[in-house]
């Protein structure tokens, strides 16, 4: 027998907190619709109905997709969709639970589940995520009806992020900040170039490469010239701050990517923004859909935009890759 010891990397995993929504303070979907249309009593009940035609049945977290709870979610495979939530009964559709207009999106950090904020009665919940670096991020789980009882903490997740935005615009480029304290202009000169001349990258060394930083365009007992910020070329991420609306946002970013698509014979434009983009971090890189008008006919790739988002988080099986720490 050898007599080599292996020791085992064990993490105890528990379900996250639950917060309970009460029925009064869950929003619900009215202001999601009203993103789509003005008619929402004509037009949504006519999107459910040619839904179904196409419908499938999305896998979350479950090898098996069928049912979570008594409840049935449907979807579809297009970019820009509707998630149904029915009840059942002996493994048949029963009632009308929910609905919602959805984003997928393949962009997504690793975050854990801190806690999440549910409405059983309609199947909704919000969750709080914590990326590696630390930001919180609240956003509407798209697979709650069948991820619910399978979410653990502190592991962690490839969570995939898509957003419907209600309103979109450039960001203000006439929007400055004049820094003029010594010390800050040292670090952000120093950070800069050092970041410059390693290509881009950030090295290992930063802080002592910084401290010992000294400017090529000056004279050592020069002062430095107080640097403009520019900012509207920030990426920026607030969630919501009200109780159960924690995934309405407001961001922005840099748009990395754009493209088009329909919902309903509606043309949507596909903005791929980077709305956090921090040192030594993934960044944060959302799909945001919005109907198509002059102003996103505008927009282009690397411009810095600006929006209110309604933030959306799915989190599939087919997308996690095992951690030895989870195992």
């Amino acid at each position: 027998m050898s007599n080599h010891t292996f020791r085992y990397q064990y993490t105890h995993e528990t379900a996250p907190i639950k917060v309970d929504l009460p029925c009064d303070k869950n929003a619900g979907h009215g202001d999601h619709w009203a993103i789509l249309t003005d008619n929402i009593s004509h037009d949504v009940p006519n999107w459910l109905q040619q839904m179904l035609e196409t419908a499938t049945l999305p896998q979350g977290l479950s090898a098996q997709n069928s049912s979570s709870n008594n409840k049935l979610l449907l979807a579809s495979n297009d970019p820009c969709h509707i998630k149904q939530i029915l009840s059942i009964k002996d493994g048949k559709p029963e009632a009308f639970i929910n609905a919602f207009p959805a984003i997928n999106s393949p962009y997504g950090v690793s975050c854990q589940i801190e806690r999440v904020i549910r409405c059983d009665t309609t199947g909704d919940a919000i969750l709080c995520l914590k990326t590696a670096d630390g930001s919180l991020i609240y956003a509407f789980d798209q697979l709650y009806a069948v991820n619910r009882h399978h979410y653990r903490t502190p592991k962690k997740y490839f969570v995939n992020f898509g957003a419907w935005a209600y309103q979109i615009t450039p960001s203000r480029q006439d929007e400055s900040i004049l820094v003029e304290d010594e010390q800050a202009i040292r670090h952000h000169r120093a950070f800069h170039d050092i970041v410059a001349d390693h290509q881009g990258k950030i090295p290992d060394n930063i802080d002592e490469l910084i401290r010992n930083w000294q400017p090529k365009d000056a004279k050592a007992d020069e002062p430095l010239q107080p640097v403009e910020i520019n900012l509207g070329h920030m990426c920026a991420y607030l969630y919501g701050e009200t109780f159960g609306q924690e995934d309405e946002a407001w961001c922005q970013g840099q748009v990395l990517g754009k493209s088009s698509t329909t919902f309903f014979g509606k043309a949507i434009t596909l903005f791929d923004v980077v709305i956090l983009r921090e040192p030594d971090a993934d960044p944060f890189v959302v799909r945001i859909a919005t109907p198509s008008c002059a102003t996103t006919d505008s927009i282009q790739v690397h411009d810095y935009i600006q929006a209110n988002i309604w933030l959306q988080a799915a989190i599939y099986g087919e997308n996690q890759n095992p951690s030895p720490a989870n195992t």
